[in-house]
């Protein structure tokens, strides 16, 4: 079965025309772990499946556990927003330079939350927790 699944992350990241190492990016697991993948010294776990199917939404969770239903599963026309692999590709024309964002805080102060805004439009937002 994992050999299955092993051809079906290959054809995602051959969809998306990724790298292997940024692909592993995009999900957040370590490079090490889909080389591991790939070459079948591991099998996927159900954290690296779950990071798959959110990162990329196109893929049919029922496609890649058992190779039935369709990849990709979304149909895309062209006002809705971008592919993964649009998004890399935009990243890459981003300058390099970071630009530093002048705060007024107190030294005590401390973050309580994270927002992630994302080129689509969308956004993530992380609550620190502060011990």
């Amino acid at each position: 079965m994992s050999k299955e699944i092993t051809e079906r992350i290959k054809t995602i990241i051959d969809h998306y025309e990724l790298a292997v190492s940024t692909f592993a990016d995009s999900i957040g697991v370590q490079r090490s772990s889909i080389s591991h993948l790939l070459s079948g010294r591991n099998k996927p776990s159900l954290d690296f499946i779950l990071k798959v199917i959110k990162t990329y939404p196109e893929v049919n969770l029922y496609w890649l556990l058992n190779g039935k239903g369709t990849f990709p599963s979304v149909q895309k026309d062209k006002n809705t927003s971008p592919t993964q692999k649009e998004v890399v590709q935009e990243n890459k024309k981003l300058p390099k330079e970071v630009f530093p964002i002048p705060m007024n805080k107190t030294k005590d102060a401390t973050p309580s939350r994270i927002v992630i805004f994302y080129t689509d439009g969308t956004f993530e937002s992380f609550e620190v927790k502060n011990d």
